[in-house]
């Protein structure tokens, strides 16, 4: 993938959401499932720099399969900044290739990668950060658009 992929997902207020559409320099990042210690701890850190992002002009959306109900309750329950978006459907997900097999405990199930995406202005990719750690991550990201 060399440019931002023209696929929709479903914004908070429940109406489509187009990626295109959306400013640029531009973060995209993808994380399992709301209120779990990773997701939580992931977007709580892309919320603290949320004013340090939009100084350096960059959006920042985070994007899981979870329902926009739930993303709210997420949102509400942790005082959370970010923009969050729904893919039900999986089409953003199978877009960006962040949907596949994954293991925990020995166990194998399908699931969403926790993946990071970083688009320049022209909607080229600059960065791709794959199989995230969550600890300094967002600063991480934060200091690579800061850069284009």
């Amino acid at each position: 993938m060399d440019i931002l992929p023209d696929v929709t997902a479903t914004g908070a207020d429940g109406a489509p959401l187009r990626l295109m559409d959306l400013p640029r320099p531009l973060v995209v990042y993808f994380y399992p499932k709301d209120d779990t210690p990773g997701c939580t701890r992931e977007a709580q850190d892309f919320s603290a720099l949320h004013e340090d992002f939009a100084a350096a002009g960059v959006c920042v959306i985070g994007i899981s399969r979870d329902t926009v109900a739930k993303h709210g309750k997420f949102r509400d329950k942790h005082a959370l900044t970010v923009m969050l978006a729904s893919d039900l459907d999986g089409t953003v997900t199978e877009a960006f290739g962040v949907w596949g097999e994954k293991q925990l405990y020995g166990r194998t199930y399908m699931g969403v990668e926790r993946a990071t995406f970083l688009f320049d202005g022209d909607a080229r990719l600059a960065r791709a950060w794959r199989k995230v750690k969550v600890a300094g991550h967002a600063t991480a990201v934060l200091e690579a658009a800061k850069g284009l």
